[in-house]
């Protein structure tokens, strides 16, 4: 028997084109006024619906804030991924690190709201980073250890590796202010994201002991 995918019904695909609208116009305002600074009147009218939309979707200001973060976790654990012990270090790596620059190029609004919550304690976020991220980033330290006791590359320390990959990464959107005032720019440029990520790969992949593919990132 085939199987067919039926599509979502007006009704239900309405009601995740709204969601996804109010979240995108969430993370502005929750990663500019933080949560205490945001209302639900600002929320609404950058969504561009009525506040009775986003109660009705998400209840309180706080449900609105956890779904944002949780939109945030969800992408960013989807970008590890590839990172599996029959990957090959080099391209796995790479894919994570240009996942990750990506989104601090597309998502700058995620990040901060991410950033923000964490320096503030991370009062939301307890139960995720104790429980999910802590695990998701040991099941690819073992990853990472399974290469180096094959040898594949050069003995690091897996745990610190991720923290200076997300530093790397996450600072052109958390701090794209300090960037750009050196830099000289209104706004950061495709052209100095993909310098980004080429010395990133440069010194992540070379760090690690493995080949930087000169030819892929200089076509």
């Amino acid at each position: 028997m085939q199987l067919t995918h039926k599509p979502a019904k007006p009704r239900q695909a309405r009601s995740e084109q709204a969601e996804q609208r109010i979240l995108a116009a969430a993370e502005q305002v929750f990663a500019t006024a933080g949560f205490g600074g945001a209302t639900m009147s600002a929320l609404a009218a950058a969504a561009g619906l009525p506040s009775a939309n986003l109660h009705y979707h998400f209840g309180t200001k706080e449900g609105l804030y956890k779904a944002v973060l949780q939109n945030i976790m969800r992408l960013w654990l989807e970008a590890a991924e590839g990172i599996t012990a029959s990957a090959a270090p080099a391209q796995a790596l790479s894919a994570y690190i240009k996942a990750k620059l990506a989104y601090s190029r597309t998502r700058p609004y995620a990040s901060k709201v991410f950033a923000n919550e964490v320096l503030h304690g991370a009062v939301h976020l307890q139960s995720y980073l104790g429980e999910e991220l802590r695990l998701v980033v040991a099941r690819k330290t073992q990853v990472l250890q399974g290469w180096m006791e094959k040898g594949q590359m050069e003995p690091v320390d897996a745990r610190h590796l991720f923290f200076l990959l997300w530093a790397m990464t996450q600072t052109y959107a958390d701090f794209d202010t300090q960037i750009r005032t050196v830099l000289g720019r209104e706004v950061l440029l495709e052209e100095d994201f993909a310098i980004a990520e080429d010395l990133i790969l440069r010194l992540t992949l070379r760090g690690c002991g493995l080949e930087f593919p000169l030819k892929e990132h200089r076509a």
